[in-house]
């Protein structure tokens, strides 16, 4: 069954979904979802990306806080998002995620990368800079990670941001550039959640997801064939 439980190094135990590689293992991948958490969005995801290799690992993150909502039947869901915010602030909105996206890498054989979006772009990011055994993160629009510019990616990660995002004031995006000059940063002529169905702009998910697997390609080290 794709979903399994997995249980974080203080004890807590928390659901996920999990896909196989279908195609050739390119390394394992861990999706760190938006607020809504594994949606079937996030599935979809997970779908595509076993069939181009990696063995996909998508954490409920905040069944700590919300143990009943991780696994919603629709992408968005307005009168889901009270519950949902209060179990994202109380994660830190993505800091406190950590333990749980640890877990995930160790149920993963190396290489593993990791993919964030919105809460889980700043959860990504998070993960970068405090867990191990990750091969390369990362991180769409993650609105928090400002809040944790200070910490510095311990592998490496590239970031996506929407130039109209509502929600990520450019400011942000700049000092998360004047904190980070060595970590690519782009930026999008799209809003927030431009990968996701509720903000998506076909041209910037295209590249910005072709940038992310091109990214994770250099990083595992792996060549083409007859290379």
């Amino acid at each position: 069954m794709p979903r399994i439980a997995l249980t974080a190094h203080d004890g807590s135990e928390f659901g996920a979904w999990r896909e196989p590689a279908r195609e050739a293992r390119r390394g394992g991948l861990v999706i760190c979802h938006a607020i809504w958490g594994v949606t079937p969005h996030i599935i979809d995801l997970a779908a595509g990306f076993a069939g181009e290799g990696y063995e996909v690992i998508a954490p409920s993150l905040l069944d700590r806080y919300d143990p009943h909502g991780g696994f919603p039947v629709r992408d968005t869901d307005p009168e889901l998002y009270p519950t949902r915010e209060r179990a994202a602030v109380a994660a830190g909105w993505g800091g406190a995620c950590d333990r749980d996206i640890q877990a995930a890498i160790d149920a993963l054989r190396p290489p593993v990368f990791v993919l964030g979006f919105c809460f889980g772009g700043t959860a990504a990011w998070v993960a970068a800079c405090r867990c191990t055994g990750i091969a390369a993160t990362a991180c769409f629009y993650g609105g928090h990670i400002i809040t944790y510019v200070s910490e510095t990616p311990r592998c490496p990660t590239i970031l996506h941001f929407g130039k109209t995002d509502e929600l990520i004031p450019p400011h942000d995006v700049d000092v998360i550039r004047e904190q980070h000059p060595d970590l690519p940063v782009h930026v999008y002529d799209a809003g927030h959640a431009f990968v996701a169905p509720n903000g998506y702009h076909a041209d910037s998910a295209r590249l910005a997801l072709l940038r992310t697997r091109a990214f994770f390609h250099r990083a595992s080290g792996a060549r083409e064939a007859g290379a």
